[in-house]
């Protein structure tokens, strides 16, 4: 067999306790990433009242939101260029400042701030944690690490509001931050002592000037959006400004992408229509996940008088509705082939929650407020996932990466524009609100009608004043969520407009992450390496070697076949140490052994080593495997990818004898 890659025999040294210590660590870091971006919605009404700064509440979420998803494809690229391991602790570190930081802000601008320092830290924690499996973990088992770090993502979305709310009621709002310290500090320090050295890369060139005005660009336009007609009026020079500013730096950003070798966004996967439907889709979903995960503790905490931690708990039938809808559309598409159908619905569903949603009122049953966000969470779970299998399906291979990274680049920018926006429509309205309903009388000495208070901190107001206080915020949320209606409805119509092609069988090998808006910085190759390893996990062995044996002419059978690949990966072997029962039974092991001796594939009596004559039937079986792994690349051509051809031989030779065996598959 050829020589392995070096991302293989990285891998291959990379075994037993020393990955799973790796892998407990890259978890631990993309955890606290996810947490925190959903662990705050329900701390928010409390840092609210303690800080003040009510204008200021949606920046909370909006700058962790923008800077982790401006950051993403700088992290991966410095990754690529000067080693993941010291990039992802420096990633680490930044996240632990900001997180410190964070939790010891005086006012709501230096909690804003901070946040945006965790974001930073927090992108390079979720795409480096990704690109870094790639490195220890072989493909054939890829499919299944990076499922799991999908799995972390859901756990996050459905644990943060509950955990947030927990350490609010517990504790203080300032744990919500300080518990990210001891976790980052074991990630940190495991990373330290199992992460292998940088590998050699290719040094790539780093489209910076595209990612600071993208960056700039959208930060702009949310300014505009949560600044206007709130803290200064549409008209004045600063908001002016601003929408001046954000559309010099657009043009300057779309000049950029023009001349640059690799560009951050290339231009021309703009004229693909599946590509710009789905990506604005994505964009109005990421608008109505966030801005109704930021509201909705509002509602529950203030109106409705709950705890934070009840708050997360009313939160579940949300997340619950997300994550079943999510692996059913998942699942579905993969055995169907079609797709249009569930944006659709998802869209559809999603427009109807947020209307019963906006009729909400002081009265309203839990059950029906349950009922309400179990709807919502299945409409968006119906959406997310599918729409980047749209786009992986509909672009050529070598824009597959960054595709697939627009797709949930431009969801991210949506929840950071929804959050924002919806910020803006709440204290406009809050406001009108609170000067309408409480302009009948007086109002106690020192009370703030704008702090943000639990039915505990009205126990001893008059109940006029109560009445209004609690009427104005039921309003203001009310018109949120009515506002985000014709929203969805965009969404709605725009997914009717989805084109529909056949779906290619790499692109049903969807990440559960991505379901999730898990940012990715992953290249074309590596983001069908992962496709292809998670469909070669999924194939039946016995099936595959029997083809692989008769394909490449050995005169063994397909479970001697798949130990002779498996010896060869190894070089001489003891008897003592042949596949453990975990692989295959024993018993078989030693009939395979025996099949091989006598075809002259393998010699030796204590240890066990492939002959030359056993080598060059290991060469047809790679080529073998080769032509099997090319059917699962339907589509994309490799013969017209020198690259992608290089990685299909060697994901074939990595792939022989490392993937269960026939005995075990069964």
């Amino acid at each position: 067999m050829g020589t392995a890659p070096t991302a293989a025999s990285a891998s291959s040294e990379v075994t037993g306790g020393r990955r799973w210590l790796i892998l407990g660590a890259l978890l631990v870091g993309l955890l606290l990433a996810a947490l925190d971006q959903t662990i705050v919605a329900t701390a928010l009404p409390t840092m609210v009242s303690d800080l003040g700064g009510l204008s200021h509440l949606s920046w909370v979420v909006t700058a962790y939101l923008l800077a982790s998803t401006a950051s993403t494809p700088l992290w991966g690229k410095l990754g690529d260029l000067y080693g993941r391991k010291r990039v992802f602790q420096a990633s680490i570190l930044i996240f632990l400042i900001g997180s410190a930081f964070a939790a010891l802000s005086q006012t709501m601008v230096q909690l804003v701030l901070f946040r945006g320092l965790q974001g930073l830290g927090g992108g390079g924690l979720i795409v480096l944690a990704l690109a870094i499996i790639a490195d220890v973990v072989p493909p054939r088992e890829r499919g299944r690490y990076q499922g799991l770090f999908g799995g972390v993502f859901g756990l996050a979305s459905v644990i943060g509001p509950l955990l947030g709310g927990f350490l609010v009621d517990q504790l203080s709002w300032h744990w919500v931050f300080l518990v990210n310290l001891p976790l980052g500090v074991l990630a940190l320090v495991a990373t330290a002592f199992a992460l292998p050295a940088g590998l050699p890369r290719a040094r790539p060139a780093i489209d910076y000037l595209g990612i600071v005005l993208i960056a700039a660009a959208a930060t702009a336009l949310v300014l505009v959006t949560s600044w206007g007609g709130t803290t200064f009026p549409w008209g004045s020079w600063q908001v002016v400004s601003l929408i001046a500013l954000g559309v010099v730096l657009t043009a300057a950003f779309v000049a950029v992408e023009r001349r640059v070798v690799e560009p951050v966004m290339p231009l021309h996967l703009f004229r693909d229509r599946i590509l710009v439907i789905s990506s604005s889709i994505g964009f109005v979903v990421g608008f109505a996940m966030f801005g109704a995960l930021t509201y909705i503790p509002v509602y529950l905490q203030v109106v409705r008088g709950d705890g934070a931690t009840a708050s997360g708990l009313r939160l579940l039938p949300m997340m619950a509705g997300l994550l079943i809808t999510s692996i059913a559309a998942g699942q579905a598409v993969s055995r169907t082939g079609r797709y249009k159908i569930f944006p659709i619905l998802g869209t559809g569903l999603a427009a109807v929650a947020l209307f019963l949603l906006s009729r909400l009122d002081l009265r309203t049953s839990m059950w029906v407020v349950s009922v309400d966000l179990l709807l919502l969470g299945a409409g968006l779970g119906l959406v997310m996932g599918v729409l980047v299998i749209a786009v992986q399906n509909a672009v050529d291979y070598s824009d597959l990466g960054v595709a697939t990274s627009s797709a949930t680049f431009f969801r991210s920018i949506g929840a950071s524009f929804g959050v924002a926006i919806f910020g803006s429509i709440f204290t406009i309205g809050l406001r009108d609100g609170l000067a309408r309903l409480l302009a009948a009388g007086p109002l106690p000495a020192g009370f703030d009608p704008e702090q943000v208070r639990g039915a505990a901190a009205l126990a001893d107001l008059p109940p006029a004043v109560v009445d209004g206080y609690l009427r104005a915020y039921l309003e203001s949320l009310q018109t949120v969520f009515l506002w985000s209606v014709p929203v969805a409805l965009l969404a709605f119509a725009l997914a009717w407009a989805l084109p529909e092609i056949p779906l290619r069988t790499t692109s049903g090998a969807s990440d559960p992450g991505e379901v999730f808006g898990m940012p990715t910085a992953r290249s074309s190759a590596e983001e069908l390496e992962r496709a292809i390893g998670v469909l070669a996990r999924r194939e039946d062995a016995e099936r595959v070697y029997g083809w692989i044996a008769d394909r490449a002419g050995t005169r063994v059978g397909p479970g001697a076949t798949w130990l002779l690949g498996w010896l060869g990966q190894r070089g001489a072997v003891a008897r003592s140490t042949l596949p453990p029962t975990r692989l295959t039974p024993h018993d078989r092991v030693a009939v395979w052994v025996d099949d091989l001796r006598r075809a002259g594939y393998v010699g030796g009596d204590g240890m066990l080593d492939v002959t030359p004559g056993g080598r060059a039937v290991l060469d047809r079986v790679a080529a073998a495997r080769e032509e099997g792994l090319g059917r699962l690349l339907d589509g994309w051509e490799p013969e017209l990818h020198p690259e992608l051809l290089a990685r299909l031989r060697e994901l074939a030779e990595e792939l022989v004898g490392s993937e269960p065996s026939p005995a075990s598959a069964r």
